[in-house]
């Protein structure tokens, strides 16, 4: 579990206890309210004081900008949370991606640990005056035959991913095998460092990551270079771990303080709710839920019981079962957990309008071209959307850029 990315962030907002108003639809529709949050970035409603001084706690540890003292690097991508996540709001994503790189030796993959894979940093701390050692960003390796690029991704909403049960995932892959016709996604068992056990994995490209207490200690480490107790090894740089005897801070730079605030604070920021909704948007549901997109961007999911009651059993919308499926050519290659390099797991759709760049790379800058790179467990729905009518087409775009 060396090196997963998970990008966090936040950017520097007015701290606002979530509102929200209501507003009707467009082109007409009076017949159509629609309830949305007052700011993409807020906090859960119905939070207790004390849950709501936790999540603005959190949000200052989101805000931080590491330095050289705090453990910085040495070698990382970025010093604080928001460098990498900044659009629209605390909680969204941004055009940062990350590069990661390995290779497959005899058609068995290889992270190439040892040269600093899987994840490039690609920044390095400097030392001041007197400086014993200079540290170099890390550069991909000429041994490396797989590299891929990965999109920054919003986090709005994962407490309540986080607060689903293993259960209702493992459920929707016997209801998907259980259909017959091709479609059928697995779950990614990871390992939960705090269970010591394996579970369902759910964050992360691959659902590599199972808890959210671990996918920010995760991103502590391996984009900003902090050790804490679940991550206490400092990255290698280039995989040379005689240069870490340099770096300006070889304790525990986080006692899981840190961790466990920046972790309150993603558990309760609010999920984004729909936008107004159009008579193209509801007939492009309707469509979306025809040609089979749905199978996959289930759209409604909920959690199981929990001690905080804005978490408690409650009904979410991501459009997506984060489960693995083969996505044949759009698979990146890479391999995490028990996944294969043609899987990856189904993108959550729900703040799709907040979202400029599609797919894990970034590639696709438009819906359009996001459908139609789709492949493998996908090729179906894509070919039945190619089928449709150009005006049944922009009503199924009308319906994405809704959510």
């Amino acid at each position: 579990m060396r090196r997963f990315t998970i990008v966090v962030f936040c950017i520097s907002i007015a701290l606002v206890s979530y509102a929200q108003v209501r507003r009707h639809a467009v082109d007409g529709n009076a017949g159509i309210t629609q309830t949305v949050p007052q700011f993409p970035g807020s906090l859960l409603a119905g939070l207790t004081p004390a849950q709501t001084s936790s999540f603005n706690a959190g949000r200052v540890q989101f805000l931080r900008a590491w330095n050289n003292i705090d453990g910085l690097g040495p070698v990382f991508n970025e010093r604080a949370c928001t460098d990498c996540h900044n659009a629209p709001a605390a909680g969204g994503g941004s055009a940062r991606n990350v590069t990661r790189f390995a290779t497959r030796v005899g058609g068995v993959f290889d992270p190439l640990t040892s040269l600093g894979g899987s994840l490039l940093q690609d920044h390095a701390i400097t030392g001041g005056p007197g400086a014993q050692h200079t540290f170099l960003p890390e550069h991909v390796p000429a041994q490396a035959t797989i590299v891929v690029q990965r999109r920054s991704t919003p986090l709005f909403g994962l407490g309540l991913v986080d607060a689903t049960p293993d259960s209702v995932f493992v459920t929707l892959a016997a209801l998907q095998a259980a259909r017959g016709d091709g479609v059928a996604g697995r779950v990614n068992m990871t390992d939960n460092l705090r269970a010591g056990t394996k579970t369902v994995g759910r964050f992360g490209w691959k659902a590599q990551v199972p808890t959210l207490v671990q996918f920010s200690g995760d991103a502590l480490l391996n984009e900003v270079g902090i050790t804490s107790p679940d991550f206490p090894s400092e990255n290698c740089p280039q995989g040379n771990c005689a240069e870490l005897v340099f770096s300006p801070v070889s304790a525990m730079n986080d006692d899981g303080s840190a961790v466990a605030m920046i972790t309150n604070y993603m558990m309760l920021l609010a999920a984004p709710n729909r936008g107004p909704s159009t008579p193209d948007s509801i007939a492009g549901e309707q469509i979306f839920e025809s040609i089979g997109c749905s199978e996959c961007h289930v759209s409604t999911l909920t959690t199981g019981s929990n001690a905080i009651a804005s978490l408690d059993r409650k009904t979410y919308h991501p459009y997506s079962d984060f489960l693995l499926h083969d996505m044949g050519t759009l698979g990146d290659g890479l391999e995490m957990a028990s996944s294969t390099g043609a899987e990856m797991r189904t993108e959550p759709l729900w703040g799709l309008r907040f979202v400029t760049r599609y797919l894990h790379d970034g590639r696709a800058t438009t819906l359009e071209d996001a459908i139609t790179a789709h492949d493998g467990q996908a090729a179906a729905a894509k070919s039945r959307y190619t089928a449709l009518a150009a005006s049944e087409r922009a009503q199924l775009i009308a319906f994405l850029r809704s959510l």
